[in-house]
């Protein structure tokens, strides 16, 4: 696959944003994630889509398919067609084997991320495999493209994870900067239409976590449970983590029929 950075053109850009602000944001609402079924029988879990578009806009749907059970996703995602959307794709454990029709071929591994923008269109799939104790640890976001930018060209950032920074406070908050920026630190994924700014964040108990945001981005602080592990897994339960993600709404002209967190 392409990994090279792509650089956008002034018209490709996101317009005029607000600068950060520190006044503290109110939660608008709080959804459960609902179970799905996707793909050809993958069973997973969906944190928003259908219904809430109008509320999470740009951001269309978030599902969680972490599983220790490979009944549960073997199936995978064959050939399926994306257009006018961007799909962000995060592996914590187990692999994603892709491929698509413009002959990308390759493997999304534990840590790496892979940033698609379908543009005017592409029919790829997706076919996850769990690692030795069958674990299979997945999230996937899918992003609107403004109106103007739907027809544009496909591309790919496929992310290491080597490549993603991490951020730790004094109060033992880790936070991975997949995109966006914290405390001077930024991520490796860059040049983004809708802009967004995208972290995964372990904290320990009764830590407190402060991010600035823009007063005219949709923020979701998405909250997980503790991950899922084998049967013959003895390693201690990691810390919860938070998924806040962020970006201008686009409000676009031509929306995609309506999908199913926090949004705030």
């Amino acid at each position: 696959m392409n990994k090279e950075p792509v650089e956008l053109t002034e018209g490709e850009r996101s317009p005029g944003r607000e600068k950060k602000v520190s006044e503290p944001r109110e939660v608008k609402t709080l959804l459960a994630a609902k179970p799905a079924v996707e793909g050809a029988g993958v069973h997973l879990k969906r944190a928003f889509g259908f219904q809430e578009v109008p509320l999470f806009d740009p951001f269309l749907m978030l599902d969680d398919f972490r599983s220790a059970n490979p009944a549960d996703y073997l199936q995978g995602f064959p050939s399926h067609p994306h257009r006018g959307i961007e799909t962000i794709t995060y592996v914590m454990a187990g692999e994603i084997e892709h491929l698509d029709s413009l002959g990308n071929h390759g493997r999304i591994l534990p840590g790496d991320v892979q940033w698609m923008t379908a543009g005017s269109g592409i029919v790829h799939q997706e076919m996850p495999r769990g690692d030795d104790e069958g674990l299979m640890e997945g999230f996937q976001l899918w992003a609107n493209l403004p109106a103007t930018r739907k027809m544009m060209a496909p591309r790919y950032r496929d992310i290491q994870a080597m490549d993603i920074p991490e951020v730790v406070r004094d109060n033992g908050t880790r936070i991975k900067v997949l995109c966006g920026e914290v405390d001077g630190v930024h991520g490796p994924v860059h040049d983004v239409v809708i802009d967004p700014g995208y972290l995964d964040i372990s904290m320990p108990a009764h830590a407190e976590f402060k991010l600035p945001v823009r007063s005219d981005d949709t923020v979701l602080p998405i909250s997980l449970p503790a991950r899922p592990v084998s049967a013959r897994s003895t390693e201690p339960v990691p810390p919860m983590a938070w998924w806040p993600c962020s970006a201008t709404a686009n409000k676009s002209s031509s929306p995609l029929p309506a999908w199913p967190a926090a949004s705030c």
